[in-house]
């Protein structure tokens, strides 16, 4: 078969080649993106179309509320796609005012995972305050990084339908109120995640630069030679 044409390259003020360049420090926004990249369109400032309801505007058949914040550090943060998959999973499994009612042999069937790996995971997640165990079985989202507004919930030949609305800020000043719950879940926070993002990327800078000097030191034994 003969040989496919080699793919051009792109010159180096091209916009596009840009994006396989590595990002020296963490970003905090789109915009901050947008921003280096101005050939790209890519920002939270456009102006946004009007949500889309599959039901009246008054009684949306579901309602949520998420932070695009909290999902870029977490993009950043987490290295491994299980914690990802599993935040997705209880945003996906979220009833009105944020509580998720999802036990773990539960969530070790969907992701098809084993209990242990289930339990490790949770626990990293609710390290970061980003869910918080109420019961067996029940979960809560911590409503400023993503909530469930409201459901519609239909009826059955047995059991009316109805509509269930819980407000986030009562959710949050009752999270806030209970003492027993750990800080970081009365008071989320993102910082100590940013802190990490920009640590290990000034690792990894340091690792790239002593790849680089190892090479150069390399280089210059052959030319002595």
């Amino acid at each position: 078969m003969p040989l496919s044409e080699p793919q051009p390259q792109l010159p180096l003020s091209d916009p596009a080649d840009a994006w396989d360049q590595p990002l020296l420090r963490p970003v905090r926004q789109l915009d901050d993106v947008a921003r280096r990249y101005p050939g790209r369109k890519l920002t939270l400032d456009g102006e946004r179309r009007q949500l889309e309801f599959y039901g009246t505007p008054e009684q949306p058949n579901a309602f949520s509320m998420d932070s695009l914040e909290f999902f870029l550090v977490i993009a950043q943060f987490f290295r491994e796609a299980l914690p990802l998959r599993m935040i997705l999973l209880l945003i996906a499994c979220q009833r009105a005012g944020g509580r998720i009612q999802l036990t773990q042999d539960e969530m070790a069937t969907v992701l098809d995972i084993s209990r242990t790996k289930v339990n490790e995971t949770l626990s990293e997640i609710m390290f970061h305050g980003i869910v918080f165990k109420v019961k067996r079985g029940v979960y809560q989202f911590n409503p400023p990084y993503s909530y469930r507004v409201a459901e519609f919930i239909p009826g059955t030949e047995t059991t009316p339908a109805e509509y269930v609305k819980v407000d986030q800020h009562t959710t949050i000043n009752r999270i806030r109120s209970d003492q027993t719950l750990p800080e970081l879940v009365r008071f989320p926070s993102l910082e100590k995640m940013r802190e990490e993002i920009a640590r290990l990327r000034a690792e990894r800078a340091e690792e790239r630069a002593r790849r680089r000097r190892r090479r150069a030191e390399q280089q210059e034994k052959r030319r002595e030679k």
